[in-house]
């Protein structure tokens, strides 16, 4: 069985975000490990016919970075995590989660997989990405009771 020393966990705030921190917290208690927490919040264009980006575009993603770092730090206080192990990014999510191990120095990314939504979008292409490209061991978490479809 391998040993886990640090842990980072990739949440997208759907239903199953508490039942996989959930089990990302049990495996930190049982290895001792430390847990960080990831959102990526990836670009959204507002008006796809016009190239330039507007300052209400701007302005909407500074807002979503904002609610993601609050509900990322809230979640972090829910499990008793220091804020400072919370990270938020913006760009591609298999990017993001991809670069954040890497400079954490990770030796697992925990993720959740349920039927077909919330955080299943992480693991469509991205999973498979995730999981070719990362520098450590990942963790897909199917959480109980959800449908697989």
């Amino acid at each position: 069985m391998a040993f886990y020393s640090h842990i980072l966990l990739a949440v997208d705030f759907t239903r199953v975000t508490d039942s996989v921190a959930r089990q990302a917290v049990e495996m930190c208690q049982a290895f001792k490990a430390r847990l960080s927490l990831v959102h990526v919040v990836e670009f959204t264009q507002m008006d796809l016919s016009n190239d330039l980006i507007l300052p209400q575009e701007l302005e909407f993603e500074q807002e979503l970075i904002k609610q993601s770092r609050l509900r990322l730090e809230e979640l972090a206080v829910k499990l008793g995590l220091k804020k400072s192990e919370c990270f938020v990014s913006q760009g591609s999510t298999r990017r993001e989660i991809l670069r954040l191990a890497k400079e954490l120095n990770t030796d697992l990314i925990v993720v959740g997989s349920h039927g077909r939504e919330g955080i299943q979008r992480l693991l469509g292409s991205t999973a498979n990405a995730v999981l070719h490209g990362a520098p450590c061991d990942v963790l897909a978490v199917r959480v109980k009771g959800e449908s697989v479809e």
